[in-house]
């Protein structure tokens, strides 16, 4: 089927943006151990295909983000190449690239790969109704031996789990 052309280019460019914003949004989400926006990313009836972590509904998903989450690692998560092609007015098929660098306990790990995403438009929210996650590069070693402290010097302040990272004072800073 061709991608659909929404007639009204505006309404296309705002659909794109908010689904650019919920991509992005989903990886803090993921980096920040915010649960709220993880959620807000999905629809409720969603699945995630996330390889070996998890293969179903979108709450077997988040469960499994809570259990790493509870081991505080430390994950980036880029994305890049974000594809959109809209099936219908409420509908897209979308495909991103991801990076992603991760830690937790000893090992760490540097990924590429794509989201492989069907995004549903719902009233006015763009989320991902189902998602297919496609590795294409693996690269595991084990992690620094030395305390973050040590690592980071004098470089900070450093990146933590919601709600003390600092992009969550942004309102106390912003005034």
């Amino acid at each position: 089927m061709a991608p659909f052309r929404n007639p009204d280019r505006l309404t296309e460019l705002l659909d794109r943006e908010a689904i650019r914003d919920c991509l992005y949004s989903y990886c803090r989400g993921i980096d920040r151990a915010d649960e709220a926006a993880l959620r807000g990313a999905y629809w409720p009836d969603g699945t995630d295909q996330h390889g070996a972590m998890a293969s179903g509904s979108v709450e077997n998903f988040f469960a499994k983000c809570s259990e790493a989450f509870a081991k505080a690692p430390r994950n980036i998560h880029l994305v890049s190449n974000i594809l959109i092609e809209f099936q219908s007015p409420a509908r897209a098929h979308v495909e991103s690239y991801f990076s992603a660098l991760q830690r937790s306990g000893p090992g760490q790990a540097a990924l590429t790969g794509r989201y492989c995403d069907v995004f549903e438009k719902r009233g006015e929210d763009w989320r991902v109704l189902h998602r297919l996650v496609v590795y294409d590069w693996v690269e595991t070693s084990a992690a620094p031996e030395e305390d973050e402290a040590s690592r980071f010097g004098p470089r900070g302040p450093r990146g933590s789990a919601f709600p003390t990272d600092p992009v969550y004072q942004f309102n106390d800073i912003s005034g």
